[in-house]
């Protein structure tokens, strides 16, 4: 946390500050359907009202091509941002070509004031990193505050570009981010154990390269298990599976022994004949495999087995679930190793931290996403810090 300044070391009383959010949230007949990101931006703007601030509020929102679309209007986000504030909240449009008008609302608006700005994406030097763009955002602040870790995997003009033009730093819920994140894999109590599920190797190859420098055991799931087991020279059935990576796999095997990485592969599965819910299934151990069967979850001896590693750990860090989880009762492993990682969490017996879509919607499946040390909203941004690379949202807050 000493790399960058926070809000702690900045004065934000009577300024403009410029905030970038991320009010990319999900919207269903022009409401908000998950407030969850919004929420989470709120202790930010508080600060900056209380100070008699503007804050000034800029997000993308969707994909519209960097160019003016109403349909991918922030307009839409303003009320959901107000009831989650307590606090009127104004919107100013533009297409980012000329700011004039939105430099002179701004300054016409009282202290205090929380102003959204349109859709940065609505022109095309957003996602370019566009030097001119950065300066007209930059032109409407004093302060430049980046409470968006879910954008930060982004080199954007409202990400990037403008932490070099302003002083910045960053808000709370970065700094939260941040702090749990260091406390997963940066400078984590050991043992670290690192649950990795998902359906394919391919997509994570990156990440259990990092992962196995970093961790004490790397507990694999999902369909991209069973690309392991076959690897192995076992039987996988009808299971999906990326048999061309064995190789890969086997190598990934290799390098975790010479790492002192324990891999815990799964000792039996769940296994049915068609993937539908409350499909007939049976457990089966990997080594005895029905050759028209398919796996879709972790067997018990695999769910005992992966407790029994997570009881000699210190940090849990979560990406990817470990069977079909949105399908009943395939769920299981899933859900099980959820409530057993969240009770240990309670007890103060482990750090746990987990992230990426899929993770997010099976912790709240299993009822525990409130219940972990820290769950992660960002997607490709929490991937590419499990991954090990720079995050130029954050990298920009440096120095």
């Amino acid at each position: 946390m000493a790399d960058f300044k926070t809000l702690d070391d900045i004065d934000l009383t009577k300024k403009r500050v410029l905030v970038r959010a991320d009010l990319n949230v999900p919207v269903a007949n022009g409401k908000v359907t998950d407030a969850t990101r919004i929420e989470r931006l709120i202790p930010t703007l508080r600060e900056i009202v209380k100070r008699d601030g503007k804050a000034i509020i800029l997000s993308h929102f969707g994909r519209p091509k960097g160019e003016v679309n109403p349909e991918f209007s922030l307009e839409m986000v303003v009320p959901a941002v107000a009831d989650a504030l307590g606090h009127q909240v104004g919107f100013i449009a533009t297409d980012w070509a000329d700011v004039s008008a939105a430099q002179q609302a701004i300054e016409e608006a009282p202290a205090g004031s929380v102003l959204v700005m349109e859709n940065t994406r609505f022109h095309p030097g957003e996602e370019t990193n566009d030097t001119e763009l950065a300066k007209r955002m930059a032109s409407l602040g004093e302060i430049y505050v980046n409470d968006a870790f879910s954008a930060a995997h982004r080199a954007h003009a409202s990400t990037e570009g403008v932490a070099h033009l302003l002083p910045a730093a960053a808000g709370r819920a970065m700094q939260e981010e941040l702090r749990a994140l260091e406390k997963g894999l940066g400078a984590p109590e050991r043992p670290v154990i690192a649950i990795v599920g998902g359906a394919k190797v391919s997509t994570k190859l990156d990440l259990l390269g990092n992962l196995l420098k970093k961790v004490d055991a790397l507990v694999i799931g999902g369909a991209m298990a069973n690309t392991f087991l076959h690897a192995g020279g076992l039987s996988v059935g009808k299971s999906l599976a990326e048999k061309d990576l064995a190789e890969t796999a086997n190598t990934i095997r290799d390098r975790a022994e010479a790492d002192h990485c324990a891999v815990i592969l799964p000792i039996d599965a769940t296994v049915a004949w068609h993937f539908e819910a409350n499909a007939p299934h049976r457990f089966y151990g990997v080594e005895a495999m029905d050759p028209d069967g398919m796996i879709l979850d972790v067997g018990p001896g695999s769910i005992e087995r992966i407790k029994g590693a997570i009881d000699e750990a210190k940090t849990v860090v979560w990406n990817g679930p470990l069977g079909a989880f949105e399908t009943e009762p395939f769920d299981k492993g899933t859900v099980e190793i959820a409530k057993y990682v969240a009770e240990r969490t309670r007890k103060g017996l482990v750090v746990s931290v987990a992230g990426g879509g899929d993770t997010v919607s099976a912790l709240a499946h299993a009822g525990v996403k409130d219940k972990f040390t820290y769950v992660s909203t960002a997607g490709g941004a929490f991937l590419e810090w499990m991954e090990g690379k720079p995050l130029p949202g954050v990298e920009a807050l440096k120095g």
